[in-house]
């Protein structure tokens, strides 16, 4: 048992001082505000709950910054794709762990305590399977174990290089799997996620371009419960290629042709017409935003202001982490939408109140549910993951309440986190991982032999 005490904190029921939370066996078994400190471990700041990250591909943290350089013709999403094959044709094993370590320390530093990874780098160079089918996706444990990060593995069937079972490309050699090999994957993943605490295992069809329809029904049938996340309408083009092969645009066939409910996750769905936001928005389904990312590629700016207003549920990911940080992916996602519309405080609740505490609980909400677990409040029977913020900083020491958020999100972003307590036990310190010499020293050996 680990007993704390915030001197504020973030609760179901509203903001509350002096906040004792009881942990044990990583999990919050009491709560309880205005309390005495006796006997307790005083952590001075405001406790949130640490905010899940629902979309993430690790290995393309070891990329950041090095497609920036404009080519011959137009740069696009997929310019962009062919610059990460080229990168991924060397990566091994190893430095497929030592890059995912450092991306999920600064997760941890950013503000998110929970991960799912749509892990989809399966095989080796030469697009053979490894002895072990899940050997990368053991390394993706193995770093969620190293850093403390909470782990939601999403084994990635990708099958086709297009839309109607199309040959896959030289490229796409490390992803592909037969249905059969996906399921030997699926399995051996289980066992990788087996000495991690806590951990949960979902499914993820890449997207309607990798997968038949008949795939795709097979896998819904095989893994009827959990977690389901699928890339889809990202792009322009993808729309348009959708539209050319069956007649309907991308989230408009998904819905037609598959059971979409809670427990899916629609990665990006940037761009959706009004009449896909009204079918799926009360389908439960969570939109899987990705700002940042979907910035950095051009993807354009998903509808949040109507899908909000639908009733819809969203989360936020950190996707190819070009940079990682949570309260920038929530400002930027507010931004987009203020530039869209022409207008300031988008996606706060109608009649009033705190735009930054709109986001904070909607991405928690969105977030807990796309990775299936028990996280994203301070509560009894949640998992211990907190993120106290530093209230002496100038920039939130004479704040209170919402303005914390509000001050935290638009203004001093992560640099106002001072702790991260994950499954109750303490990975961050004064904004540091306690891990981070060693992690930073063996990323930079796996990236300079990379460059080599």
């Amino acid at each position: 048992m680990r007993k704390l005490i915030f001197d504020a904190a973030l609760l179901p029921s509203g903001w509350a001082s002096d906040v004792a939370v009881d942990c044990s066996g990583g999990m919050i078994a009491k709560v309880a505000a205005n309390a005495s400190s006796d006997g307790r471990e005083r952590i001075r700041g405001v406790a949130l709950p640490g905010l899940p990250n629902l979309h993430s591909h690790t290995f393309q943290r070891g990329m950041a910054g090095r497609a920036e350089i404009r080519g011959t013709e137009e740069d696009s999403f997929w310019t962009w794709r062919q610059a990460m094959y080229r990168f991924l044709g060397r990566l091994t094993p190893d430095d497929v762990e030592a890059v995912a370590a450092f991306a999920m320390m600064e997760m941890l530093e950013g503000g998110f305590t929970a991960l799912a990874e749509f892990h989809y780098l399966h095989h080796d160079a030469d697009g053979r399977p490894y002895a072990n089918p899940a050997e990368m996706a053991g390394r993706i444990a193995a770093a969620a174990a190293e850093t403390g990060l909470g782990l939601t593995l999403l084994p990635v069937l990708y099958a086709h290089g297009g839309f109607g079972g199309t040959a896959p490309n030289e490229g796409q050699r490390r992803f592909v799997n037969s249905l059969d090999g996906y399921f030997r994957l699926v399995e051996a993943s289980r066992a990788a996620l087996a000495g991690l605490d806590d951990a949960t295992l979902g499914v993820a069809p890449h997207s309607l371009r990798a997968v038949t329809p008949d795939e795709l029904g097979a896998l819904l049938g095989a893994m009827p419960t959990g977690p389901v996340h699928m890339h889809i309408a990202e792009q322009v083009k993808e729309v348009a290629d959708c539209l050319a092969w069956s007649g309907q645009r991308p989230v408009e066939w998904l819905l037609d042709h598959a059971d979409v409910d809670d427990r899916w996750c629609l990665v990006h769905a940037t761009h959706l017409t009004g009449a896909e936001i009204r079918r799926m928005a009360p389908a439960g389904a969570v939109a899987g935003l990705c700002p940042i990312t979907e910035a950095n590629l051009g993807d354009g700016l998903f509808e949040g202001h109507a899908y909000r207003a639908a009733g819809g549920r969203f989360g936020i990911g950190s996707d190819s982490n070009v940079q990682i940080d949570a309260p920038g992916e929530l400002k930027l996602l507010e931004y987009g939408q203020r530039l869209n519309h022409g207008a300031r405080n988008v996606l706060a609740d109608p009649g009033g109140g705190s735009t930054g505490r709109a986001l904070y609980e909607a991405a928690l909400a969105g977030g807990a549910a796309a990775l299936g677990r028990r996280i994203g409040a301070l509560d009894a029977g949640y998992r211990a993951d907190v993120v106290v913020l530093d209230t002496s900083q100038p920039d939130l020491c004479l704040g209170s309440g919402d303005s914390w958020l509000d001050r935290y999100i638009f203004v001093a972003g992560r640099s106002a986190i001072d702790s991260v307590i994950v499954a109750g036990r303490t990975v961050v310190t004064h904004g540091r991982h306690h891990k981070r010499d060693a992690i930073v020293r063996r990323t930079i050996a796996a990236l300079a032999r990379l460059a080599s």
